[in-house]
C-alpha cells in the first residue's frame, strides 16, 4: 500500500487527517507527539480529565497558547478547529460529536471511558481506534459488529503488542504455515503482590501512572492483550494464565512446542509470553509439513525445523498507533478486532477480599486478570475483568480466588457493564 503517498498528498492539498485523542497520559502524549512529526495527520482535540496534561503536551510540540482553545462547550470546540485551533477539553464524548475530527484516539485504558467513547463516536461514524485493549477484550465483539453496520472503523491500535502479533499472524497464515505459539515478551516476570503503592517509585521515575504500572506488573495487562490476539485469531491459552516461561529467543522454538516434541505445550495454536530476552518484541513458533518448504528454510538460515521462530524485535506501542489511523481514514481496514469469543480475562483477588467492600480499578490491590479459555471461564461463571471495578463484594473471597457471580456484583449501572450485557445477549441468540 502507498500509506506515506496518500499521506503526503493529504499534506499537499491541506487536508491532513483529523484526530481526537481521549486520555493524555504517557501514550496519550506520545501519539500525539508522533502524529505531530507526520506529514497527512495531526492530533487535534484532547480530552482529559486533567487539561493541563494536553496543555504541557501541546506547549511540549511548540504549540503557543494563542493556538489554544479549552472548553467544554460544542459550539465553540466546533468553531475553534474550523478557526485551526487546537482543542483542549476535559469532555471525552464532546469529541464523539465533534464533525471536523476524522478518527478518535481512546488511550485511558479504562474500560467504562472506552466503553462510551468507542460506542459513541461509532453511532457518529468516526474511526475509532483503540490504545484501550481492556475494553476491546471486554467488549469488543459488539463494538465491531456496530462499526461494520455503521459503515464506520473500529480497531485496536497498531504498535501495541497485539497489533503487532495480529501483524505477524497474518503474514504467517497467508503463506500457508501453522501458527504453533504466538506470543510476546513480557520485561519483568509476573508480581502477583503488585500494588500502587509498592509500584509508586519506579512509576514516577518512568513518567507513569502507579495503577497502570502495577496493572503490567501483575500481569493484568499481559493477560489482556494476548486475549486480544486469540479473540482476533481463534489461538488459545494452553492453561490458564499462560505458561510465560523465561526463555530466550533462540529457545523459543524449542519450548513453545508440543509436549511430544520436547516443549510445554499440551496443544498447538496457542497464545502465550516469555519473560526471557524477548521484549519488547514479538514472536510466533510456526512450522510446516512440506518437505521442499523446511529445506528452503534451513536455506535461509531459520534452522532444521520442524519449528521455526519469526521475530519482530521491537513494538513501539503509540509511536506507531498512527499507522491505524491512517489505514483506518483511508483504506477502511482495521488492524485488529474481537472476531468471536476465544478467551476471557477473569478477575482473581490480590487480597483476601471481604463481604460488603468495592473493589477499585485494573492494577489496584484488590485484584488482577488472568486469561482463560472462554468456555473454561463460563463454565466458572467468573466475571470479566473489564467489568469489575467498582463492584462489590457479595462473599468473603479468599485471595488467589476467582471472582465469581456467587460472590461478586459488578456495578450495573456503569455503561461497560449494560454493554456486555449486551454483547452475551446478542452472542447467546446466534
Amino acid at each position: 500500500m502507498e500509506l506515506l503517498e496518500h499521506l503526503q498528498e493529504r499534506e499537499a492539498q491541506g487536508n491532513p487527517i483529523r484526530v481526537g485523542l481521549v486520555g493524555c497520559g504517557q501514550m496519550g502524549s506520545g501519539m500525539a507527539h508522533a502524529t505531530h512529526q507526520m506529514v497527512g495527520m495531526e492530533t487535534v482535540a484532547i480530552a482529559d480529565i486533567a487539561v493541563d496534561r494536553p496543555l504541557q503536551a501541546l506547549k511540549s510540540m511548540g504549540v503557543p497558547e494563542s493556538r489554544i482553545c479549552v472548553t467544554n462547550k460544542p459550539g465553540e470546540a466546533e468553531d475553534a478547529l474550523k478557526r485551526g485551533k487546537y482543542l483542549v477539553t476535559e469532555d471525552a464524548l464532546l469529541l464523539t460529536r465533534l464533525e471536523n475530527l476524522d478518527a478518535i484516539v481512546e488511550a485511558t485504558g479504562i474500560t467504562e471511558v472506552g466503553a462510551q467513547v468507542a460506542w459513541n463516536g461509532i453511532l457518529n461514524r468516526k474511526a475509532i481506534v483503540m490504545l484501550n485493549v481492556e475494553t476491546d477484550v471486554t467488549v469488543g465483539v459488539l463494538l465491531n459488529r456496530l462499526a461494520r453496520r455503521t459503515g464506520s472503523v473500529y480497531t485496536v491500535a497498531f504498535g501495541d503488542e497485539p497489533g503487532v502479533c495480529l501483524m505477524l499472524y497474518q503474514q504467517i497464515r497467508s503463506l500457508g504455515f501453522e501458527i504453533v505459539c504466538l506470543g510476546k515478551g513480557k520485561n519483568n516476570p509476573i508480581d502477583l503482590e503488585a500494588t500502587p503503592d509498592s509500584c509508586r517509585e519506579e512509576a514516577e521515575r518512568k513518567g507513569m501512572n502507579p495503577k497502570m504500572l502495577a496493572a503490567f506488573k501483575d500481569g493484568t495487562k499481559t493477560m489482556v492483550e494476548m486475549a486480544a490476539v486469540s479473540n482476533a485469531t481463534g489461538l488459545v491459552p494452553d492453561v490458564p494464565g499462560m505458561h510465560g516461561a523465561k526463555v530466550d529467543i533462540p529457545d523459543l522454538n524449542k519450548i513453545y512446542v508440543p509436549k511430544e516434541d520436547g516443549g510445554i505445550l499440551d496443544h498447538r495454536g496457542c497464545v502465550d509470553f516469555s519473560t526471557g530476552k524477548v521484549a519488547p518484541g514479538v514472536f510466533a513458533v510456526i512450522t510446516t509439513d512440506d518437505p521442499r518448504i523446511r529445506q528452503d528454510m534451513a536455506f535461509y538460515s531459520m534452522g532444521p525445523g520442524p519449528y521455526y521462530t519469526l521475530y519482530r524485535p521491537y513494538h513501539l506501542c503509540s509511536a506507531e498507533t498512527p499507522l491505524s489511523i491512517a489505514e483506518a481514514v483511508i483504506y477502511g481496514e482495521r488492524t485488529l478486532v474481537a472476531k468471536r469469543r476465544v478467551s476471557e480475562v477473569v478477575a482473581i483477588a490480590k487480597r483476601d477480599l471481604r463481604a460488603g467492600e468495592t473493589v477499585g480499578d485494573m492494577g489496584s490491590a484488590d485484584f488482577l486478570g488472568r486469561i482463560y479459555i472462554y468456555e473454561e471461564a463460563k463454565a466458572a461463571r467468573g466475571i470479566p475483568v473489564g467489568i469489575a471495578p467498582g463492584g462489590k463484594v457479595l462473599q468473603d473471597v479468599p485471595k488467589g480466588a476467582m471472582l465469581t457471580e456467587e460472590n461478586f456484583a459488578p456495578d450495573p449501572t456503569k455503561f461497560v457493564y449494560k454493554l456486555r450485557q449486551l454483547q452475551d445477549t446478542m452472542l447467546m441468540e446466534e
